[in-house]
């Protein structure tokens, strides 16, 4: 290799290509997640000390519970959904999962195709090809005499 040779660029295996792919996925997942937990928390504070302190919807307390408290628990379920979307239904609904289902729809439609083409040949037999060539030649038996 000389000193202004090119670098050799190295192939990847497609499998590995889909496991590095799936792992960068799942990556961002978690990263979301964490980042969405911080800017919960951050929130939480930020609501808390909006009514508490500047006394901003004192007066407002649904259900006898202050303003704050509804919010927080509405966005505490939204990050509960985020995070069963992330941690349990991300461990099985995968890529596996979807290739699988893939898989299955596509041998479905096949399934109906073939039947569908069953029925197209019970029902509407195509007529039998007749040969271009004069009976006695497909017998067998070539006729010198007959012109071609």
């Amino acid at each position: 290799m000389g000193i202004f040779s090119k670098k050799e660029t190295v192939q990847i295996d497609p499998e590995q290509k889909e496991l590095i792919e799936n792992a960068q996925t799942r990556l961002r997942q978690k990263k979301r997640l964490y980042y969405h937990f911080v800017l919960f928390l951050a929130g939480a504070i930020v609501i808390i000390l909006i009514n508490l302190a500047l006394g901003i919807g004192k007066d407002f307390t649904p259900l006898g519970r202050p303003w704050f408290v509804w919010a927080i628990l509405l966005w505490s379920f939204f990050f509960l959904v985020h995070l069963i979307n992330v941690f349990v239904l991300g461990s099985f609904m995968n890529k596996k999962w979807e290739d699988a289902q893939v898989e299955k729809l596509i041998q479905k439609q096949q399934d109906k195709i073939a039947k569908l083409q069953e029925q197209i040949d019970a029902n509407m037999p195509l007529p039998e090809k007749k040969s271009p060539l004069p009976k006695s030649q497909t017998a067998g038996t070539i006729d010198p005499n007959t012109p071609i």
